[in-house]
């Protein structure tokens, strides 16, 4: 099997070490006597259908049955509160702060027990869809939150019987099953923005005060990335696809961006036929370090919904929806109400069925990796040649805030999101080192702009025109001034001005900002720091920029 579940009496020791507090607490809680176990995943949909806060909409599952639902299974919609986002303040790692961790773990060890009156239901999953990567995964949630578990084994691949024998087959790690105990309803003076804690090394999670699906989405997701890491593997918060066309090699692209940047439109769009696309994921998969193949963690979407109106194509593969609103049509029909009328940042579970040509694996080796940015000093397009300057930059990766996050920030303000992962768990200088690695072995670095050019809007359709022109083959590219690495594809309609005072004071405020959060970032952490090599190489271009 491909991750520990089951142990030998004389395995359970205390100097094993696949036990921890948190895990020996966390998991024992899945077999007390309240938690109810659920097998099939229809199971969960009849309950999420019963449930007080459900909406059973009158819209039908496309290919319910193949999925495991029923055959007359309905879209479900459930709406939380005030909160319809990610809540990064409340994430903590432990072994960062010792005299915080002897304190959440009291606290997490009281929330379990205070909830034992309550009935909890836990369900199982996979995470990773090719025997070479699979981890077992197990979810625990109050019988008010199935929404949100249903959700959950729709979003991951539920561990049926075809599963259960894939596992048997698949490559073993010496890591622990990936366990999560999720209570919506806690609350606790000392963490009034909820708490979600990490134990990395031993796959366990518990998520305390908080509604929202995305968490226990990445959370199962963080756990599963840093798996990867820890067993040759690149953590990749991105899409992937693959481009085919008669008298060209396949061509394997991947798109890292967070939320609202688009890399989710990136990696679906099918570039009017001009090729075959094979699309593996547009969020969550690994690179493997020795082959460059690519594997997908999830066979379902967590789509936004403020792009998919009422009768849209896109809402026929909806499965299960959060944060929408609903309305009655002309037949007494209840219809999804979206474009994110009722609030920002409405989603929907949306079956691997909306893509018609997914795969879970792709053994073409990786050729080009794709930094999202919207910085408004860069063109449409940028290549970056040196890997030292292609790691770095996608350790600076610049971006803006999105709806899908919990945060009081604007959504103009332009922050700095390593590799456009949030939710990494382990040093930062890992992927700086891993992705270094892959572009020093030849994979092609671009920085893809999907802002605003000097004040002048870049369109999906000028994107999607750059990118097409690197698979071609046919993109030229000249020297970005004297910025050393830089090249930049030249365009009749975003021309590249003079590099006088003005401009080359755009680019090194943009560049400085860079420098200092990679200065900050070592300051903060001197026992994990980045190399010195990513910093002199920008002190270098804001050298040569005067």
């Amino acid at each position: 099997m491909v991750t520990r579940q089951h142990f030998s009496e004389d395995s359970m020791r205390k100097n094993n070490s696949y036990f921890s507090a948190l895990k020996a607490t966390i998991e024992t809680a899945f077999y007390e006597n309240h938690v109810v176990p659920l097998k099939e995943l229809a199971e969960a949909y009849r309950l999420a259908a019963k449930s007080p806060n459900t909406i059973v909409l009158d819209t039908p599952v496309a290919h319910a049955e193949d999925l495991g639902l029923p055959k007359d299974a309905k879209i479900l919609l459930e709406n939380s509160g005030g909160i319809v986002g990610r809540t990064a303040k409340a994430r903590r790692i432990f072994g960062q702060d010792s005299k915080e961790d002897a304190k959440i773990l009291q606290i997490i060890r009281e929330a379990i027990f205070q909830a034992r009156h309550r009935t909890f239901y836990r369900a199982d999953a996979v995470v990773g869809l090719d025997e070479a990567f699979m981890l077992r995964a197990h979810l625990m949630v109050p019988q008010d939150d199935i929404n949100n578990l249903y959700s959950w084994l729709n979003n991951f691949q539920v561990l049926n019987d075809t599963y259960c024998e894939r596992l048997k087959k698949s490559k073993r790690y010496e890591e622990t099953d990936i366990y999560i105990f999720s209570d919506p309803e806690w609350s606790h003076p000392d963490y009034p923005d909820g708490l979600v804690y990490f134990d990395t090394n031993h796959n366990c999670a518990a998520i305390l005060g908080l509604h929202y699906f995305g968490e226990l989405k990445k959370a199962t997701l963080t756990l599963a990335w840093g798996t990867a890491n820890r067993n040759k593997y690149v953590a990749c918060h991105g899409g992937l696809k693959i481009f085919e066309k008669e008298g060209q090699k396949p061509y394997v692209a991947s798109f890292f961006g967070l939320s609202g940047s688009g890399k989710s439109t990136l990696t679906h769009a099918k570039h009017n036929g001009k090729y075959r696309i094979d699309v593996l994921h547009d969020d969550a998969f690994v690179i493997s370090e020795e082959d460059g193949s690519t594997i997908a963690l999830e066979p379902a979407y967590f789509d936004k919904t403020n792009d998919y109106p009422a009768g849209h194509r896109e809402q026929k593969y909806f499965v299960a929806v959060q944060n929408c609103g609903a309305a009655l049509d002309k037949e007494g029909h209840l219809r999804l109400v979206t474009e994110d009328i009722r609030n920002g940042n409405g989603r929907t579970i949306k079956s691997r069925f909306s893509t018609p040509n997914r795969v879970d694996r792709i053994n073409h080796p990786i050729q080009s990796i794709f930094w999202i940015m919207k910085d408004d000093s860069l063109p449409p397009l940028i290549r970056v040649t040196d890997p030292i300057m292609a790691s770095t930059m996608g350790c600076t990766l610049v971006t803006t805030r999105s709806t899908a996050e919990n945060t009081t920030d604007s959504l103009d303000t332009l922050i700095i999101e390593p590799y456009a992962n949030p939710f990494r768990v382990y040093p930062l200088v890992e992927d700086y080192i891993k992705f270094q690695h892959l572009f020093e072995s030849g994979v092609n670095c671009y920085i893809i702009n999907t802002g605003s050019y000097l004040g002048q809007d870049i369109p999906k359709e000028t994107t999607l025109d750059v990118i097409e022109q690197v698979v071609d083959g046919t993109a030229k590219f000249e020297p970005f001034g004297s910025v050393k690495g830089f090249e930049y594809l030249s365009s009749s309609h975003y021309k590249i001005p003079n590099f006088d005072k003005a401009y080359v004071k755009i680019i090194r405020q943009r560049m400085k900002i860079r420098l200092q959060y990679l200065e900050a970032f070592n300051r903060k952490n001197p026992k994990s720091s980045l190399p010195d090599e990513a910093i002199s190489h920008l002190r270098e271009v804001l050298a040569n920029l005067g």
